[in-house]
């Protein structure tokens, strides 16, 4: 007898609907084909054993199953399922008609029980898209699917509950889930604030700038001035996801592997903090079988580099790219996926070796040459695609002990908040373009109009650090998103001034 079932093959952050095509007839061997790894090769050993366990045996006949289209390889252990209830299905165990209406998939133990797979979002979008009655998964992935609207999610703790419920024998109901009410419940559940940051005023300005505009920055000071503690703080800032935004990243994480049983969608925006012996494949993606990078996974978010400069030259400049197309393309001989990497890139870093060039109070042990030694480890063109570099210097005791609370992130986000609308007005006929950061040459030149005081002021700065083109550009940038928190409709030369304070690293003289 020939039956189908229905699963996804997931590429990417998307699924391909994959049709398992079994037939049961006289002989005794069993073939399986349609380009299937070793994982699902070695499903057949699985699906026997919870078979005999669950009450059923291996059909005594041929059994011939074709995954269809032939030309997707078929990797892990997802197939299971739907592989056990084809086969069931065409001995004539299970009413054969009733598996056609959905898409099932889920790792199979020895005794039947089901383990949970990667990539259960994209395969609940993609069996929404195509018009199946439901879904069946395990039950630790049936939250992070059910947060799909259109389509019934099943989740299911054993074969012998999948054999029920399409024989009738059992009732199961479709697990929901209320994503505007966990949006509403957990989109500002951060274990962090800005007030607890005393001092640090004009970094946190910088921030603040940053987060409105998505501008990338870079934090230069001594050991234990507050970098880190700062940089967790950005995510903190930035305005919350949109349901699109938080579909998106948690198709990534999914993908990867990142989502646990209890979590349904990602509700925050995410912050990764990589160490620095990460390799570069681990940074953007790939692998034998590609898998999303770093970059990817801090989609929507923060992506922290602590001390920069120790991160190896290569890791560093494969993310040129990335910066400027908020995209990875990942090619191999076989196959080419695309993974986004729209992330607002922080990093910090120490002035030198010792720690303690340009320090107050300590003075620097660095040799002559050291320290610009140590700040050419990060290359011109990566530097150039970072619009904010500041420093950050040590908090006196005074501030330290201050018991007054400074000022929240909720008071911050609604002024980076309001800076967003007006870049959301501004670039609502503009297709992937969201914030000033990522504004075109044309664009610039439309929306960063200067009068004369500004052109002077820009142009001394220009010569006298001598800048290249992209900060000019990265300068122009900054100083449209001061003037939006400023709710300006023109750029005036205070925050032309105020830009150009936000390349200290191009300062003549910084480095000794």
């Amino acid at each position: 007898m020939l039956v189908r079932t229905f699963t996804s093959a997931v590429s990417g952050i998307e699924a391909v609907t994959v049709t398992v095509e079994v037939n049961v007839s006289r002989g005794v061997r069993f073939f399986l084909v349609g380009l299937p790894d070793n994982a699902v090769k070695e499903s057949q050993q699985r699906i026997e054993s919870a078979l005999r366990v669950t009450g059923f045996r291996w059909p005594g006949k041929q059994v011939v199953i074709n995954m269809a289209p032939a030309d997707i390889r078929k990797e892990g252990s997802s197939y299971d399922l739907p592989l056990a209830v084809g086969i069931l299905a065409a001995d004539e165990k299970i009413a054969a008609g009733k598996t056609e209406s959905y898409v099932m998939t889920g790792e199979l133990s020895l005794d039947g029980s089901l383990q949970p797979v990667k990539g259960i979002l994209p395969v609940a979008l993609r069996a929404r898209d195509e018009g199946f009655s439901g879904l069946i998964v395990p039950s630790k992935n049936a939250r992070e699917a059910a947060v799909v609207n259109g389509i019934d999610v099943y989740g299911m703790d054993t074969l012998k509950d999948v054999v029920d419920f399409f024989n009738g024998a059992a009732e199961f109901s479709p697990v929901k889930v209320d994503v505007m009410e966990l949006f509403a419940a957990e989109q500002n559940m951060y274990s962090v604030d800005f007030s607890d940051v005393q001092g640090q005023e004009n970094v946190k300005r910088a921030l603040e700038v940053s987060a409105a505009g998505g501008h990338n920055i870079i934090m230069i000071g001594p050991p234990g001035a507050g970098k880190t503690m700062l940089a967790k703080r950005l995510s903190t800032i930035i305005p919350p996801l949109t349901l699109e935004e938080a579909l998106e990243t948690t198709k990534i994480h999914s993908v990867a592997g990142k989502i646990d049983g209890n979590t349904a969608i990602m509700t925050t925006r995410p912050f990764r903090s990589p160490h620095h012996t990460i390799s570069d494949v681990a940074l953007v993606g790939g692998g034998a079988f590609p898998q999303p990078g770093e970059i990817s996974l801090a989609h929507n978010g923060v992506l922290f580099l602590d001390e920069l400069p120790e991160f190896k030259r290569s890791v560093l400049e494969v993310m040129r790219q990335p910066l400027e197309d908020r995209v990875i393309t990942i090619s191999r001989a076989k196959s080419t996926v695309d993974y986004p990497a729209s992330f607002m890139l922080v990093a910090s870093m120490n002035p030198c070796p010792c720690g303690f060039h340009n320090h107050p109070e300590r003075e620097c042990a660095c040799s002559p040459g050291v320290v610009q030694k140590y700040l050419t480890r990060i290359s011109g063109p990566l530097l150039d695609r970072i619009d904010i570099h500041i420093e950050v210097v040590p908090v006196k005791y005074e501030k330290l002990s201050n018991r007054m609370l400074s000022e929240p992130s909720l008071l911050v986000r609604q002024r980076v908040i309001g800076a967003r609308a007006i870049q959301a007005m501004r670039f609502e006929h503009a297709k992937g373009i969201y914030s000033n950061s990522q504004m075109t040459t044309a664009m610039l030149r439309k929306y960063c109009q200067l009068d004369e005081a500004c052109g002077k002021l820009l142009k001394t700065a220009m010569e006298m650090r001598g800048l290249s083109a992209r900060a000019y550009d990265r300068i122009l940038k900054v100083a449209r998103t001061i003037a939006d928190l400023d709710e300006s409709h023109n750029i005036r030369a205070e925050h032309i001034s105020e830009a150009i304070n936000y390349r200290n690293l191009d300062r003549e003289g910084w480095a000794g």
